[in-house]
């Protein structure tokens, strides 16, 4: 009597599919990492409150951009003019608001140039080796080498002080670190089991590096754009109160510390604390904002 034919073991029940990249598990994942970082939580509501207030100036300020009243020269701080009026007789918390539009855009703008280009060099040098790597590091060890206020200030004497020098200045200095740090990470990965595999199934280089690379280095290029928008509003105030970047009738925080530095000492120094002020809260959120978003992005990052 033959025996009966033993049936397959059934397979280990599945809680469920993993979630890909796109799936909306994966976002309240992100989300719930980010939120347990109270301080960037804090930091992005005060970045969003300061962005709101400067960009939408024109309907939020009390007075109209220089607006000036003589009469109502060195005001101190009252129901009408909450920060005071300065030797002008213009409403100070108004010129804040306008002063930091140019701040924050040149910051913005310098983060997303310099990490365009940074990444772009530095996943192409991981990627190809050779001598392409040689020539980009190379070049990147030049512009490393340069001191970057002193730049920024020779470029603006020739070039004249417009926000659009500062910026390209600036990009041209500050690409080079992303870069360093996307090509050491490229160069871990691009031996990996899911490169090899793309590889094998024809992707070409480009497709690999945007495709396959880049959304490895997602933690890294954040936490990158953080830094270069802290970076971009220092040296930009640094070579306002200097004397060389943004001058009247523009403003910026720079040259209103600039303006204001004579007042140390007097009753209106507050005058000067008040911009000092704001680039430190800025400079502060936007890296506790960088912390919170590469804590959620590679929670691994931080061993």
């Amino acid at each position: 009597m033959t025996q009966p034919t033993a049936l397959p073991t059934p397979p280990p029940p599945v809680s469920g599919p993993t979630a890909a990249p796109g799936d909306p598990r994966t976002s309240r994942v992100l989300l719930s990492r980010f939120l347990r970082h109270r301080l960037a939580v804090a930091s992005l509501i005060v970045l969003v409150l300061l962005a709101v207030c400067c960009f939408g100036a024109t309907w939020i300020a009390p007075s109209p951009r220089n607006a000036q009243n003589l009469l109502d020269a060195s005001q101190p701080p009252s129901g009408t003019h909450w920060l005071g009026t300065d030797s002008l007789g213009r409403d100070y918390l108004s010129e804040m608001l306008y002063a930091g539009q140019l701040s924050l855009a040149i910051g913005l703008g310098v983060a997303l140039l310099a990490t365009l280009v940074g990444t772009a060099a530095g996943a192409v040098a991981g990627y190809l080796g050779g001598w392409a790597d040689e020539v980009i590091m190379r070049g990147a060890d030049l512009f490393l080498i340069v001191p970057p206020v002193a730049v920024l200030a020779v470029s603006l004497q020739g070039l004249g002080p417009s926000p659009v020098t500062i910026v390209v200045v600036l990009s041209s200095l500050g690409w080079t670190l992303i870069a360093r740090v996307v090509r050491a990470r490229v160069i871990q990965l691009r031996h990996q089991e899911f490169v090899e595999a793309a590889r094998v199934i024809g992707a070409s280089g480009p497709r690999i590096v945007v495709r396959h690379l880049l959304p490895n280095l997602t933690g890294l290029i954040v936490v990158n754009v953080s830094l270069s928008v802290a970076m971009a509003i220092i040296l930009e105030s640094t070579v306002s109160f200097l004397g060389y970047g943004i001058q009247p009738p523009r403003s910026s925080w720079g040259n209103m510390l600039t303006q204001a530095a004579g007042l140390i000492g007097t009753s209106q120094s507050y005058l000067l604390y008040v911009p000092g002020l704001a680039i430190l809260i800025t400079v502060l959120a936007v890296n506790f904002l960088g912390d919170g978003l590469r804590d959620a992005l590679d929670p691994q990052g931080r061993q």
